[in-house]
């Protein structure tokens, strides 16, 4: 649900803007790491399906009051394409975090705007620079780092929030070819929908836990039999649902009040969050070799968003001498 946005913009109000992009950071961290910490007693699709619950009676019964946005969408298809990528997306990253530590997993998956570039050529037909590839390799260089291929070190499961990233930037080109015309609050609630439709039937599917035969803990995480949660873990669960509805909101409101360049680089917040996460709440530490490849990934995305900025920039100017 990042990077999301409002049709109706306010007045350009960019400390606004960083303070919800920050509000947002920390609700997404907060997912992550109830998610971590749930993935070794219950089902994937269980939590999912409880916390988009959550989610959604928190979005009609309060982000709606108090935006009194119009549910009325008119692109239904890709708005459910929206909502599989996103689904995709936090399928392979909740998977990957049942398995390794919450800061790797987080780096790997911030490969996202290298995605987004390569995609917007793609599909989009847009233009990327020199400068921008170096930095696409870069980052890529620095994935190669944390995953370390053909050492004792790797492990498949650090493949997931790649194919997470993969969706994740699927969605972004998605809501830039929609634009500016759909609404927000109606792209939330369409994306909540989707999980609690494939949520329920994957439960409905997998929840008896006849497939859990495999010795993994993101297999465990996926197969698992589905139970009635602990008491004291249904307010985890809701926390969860509440937090990740905020989050998508709060980053709406972020690119919403300040241009997309300036809100971008407090995602990247989320990094040291997850290190101080993965230290405080998990006990471990990346190793020196996972820290290279980390600042890698977090340079070459920081040196993406200032060249796309620059580029933006440069079409604005422009502009006038196309008429």
């Amino acid at each position: 649900m990042r990077g999301m946005r409002i049709d109706a913009a306010p007045t350009p109000a960019p400390f606004v803007g960083a303070l919800w992009a920050m509000l947002a950071v920390a609700c997404f961290s907060t997912t992550d790491v109830l998610v971590k910490f749930l993935s070794d007693g219950y089902a994937l699709y269980e939590v999912m399906f409880i916390r988009t619950l959550f989610g959604i009676l928190f979005l009609l019964g309060v982000i709606l009051p108090l935006t009194r946005a119009s549910l009325r969408i008119s692109r239904v298809w890709l708005h459910l394409a929206r909502g599989l990528c996103v689904f995709v997306a936090n399928l392979f990253f909740f998977l990957g975090l049942a398995a390794m530590p919450l800061s790797e997993a987080t780096a790997i998956f911030f490969v996202s705007p290298l995605l987004i570039s390569a995609f917007s050529v793609w599909f989009l037909h847009e233009t990327v620079g020199p400068r921008r590839w170096i930095a696409i390799a870069v980052g890529l260089v620095g994935v190669v780092v944390v995953l370390r291929p053909g050492t004792e070190a790797f492990q498949a499961a650090a493949l997931l929030p790649l194919f997470a990233a993969t969706g994740y930037a699927l969605l972004h080109t998605i809501t830039r070819a929609i634009g500016a015309t759909e609404n927000a609050t109606a792209m939330a609630l369409t994306i909540q929908l989707t999980f609690l439709v494939i949520s329920g039937a994957a439960g409905m599917l997998l929840g008896h836990g006849g497939y859990d035969v495999f010795d993994h803990p993101s297999a465990h995480f996926l197969l698992r039999a589905w139970t009635w949660p602990a008491t004291s873990d249904v307010w985890l669960l809701a926390l969860l649902g509440v937090s990740s509805a905020m989050g998508g909101f709060s980053i709406s409101e972020a690119f919403r009040r300040a241009e997309a360049a300036f809100v971008a680089p407090f995602e990247y917040i989320a990094l040291p969050m997850a290190v101080f996460f993965d230290l405080t709440v998990f006990g471990v530490l990346p190793d020196t070799v996972a820290f290279a490849g980390i600042a890698l990934i977090l340079v070459s995305g920081l040196v993406l968003i200032w060249r796309e900025a620059v580029a933006r920039r440069r079409e604005v100017l422009d502009a006038p001498n196309r008429l």
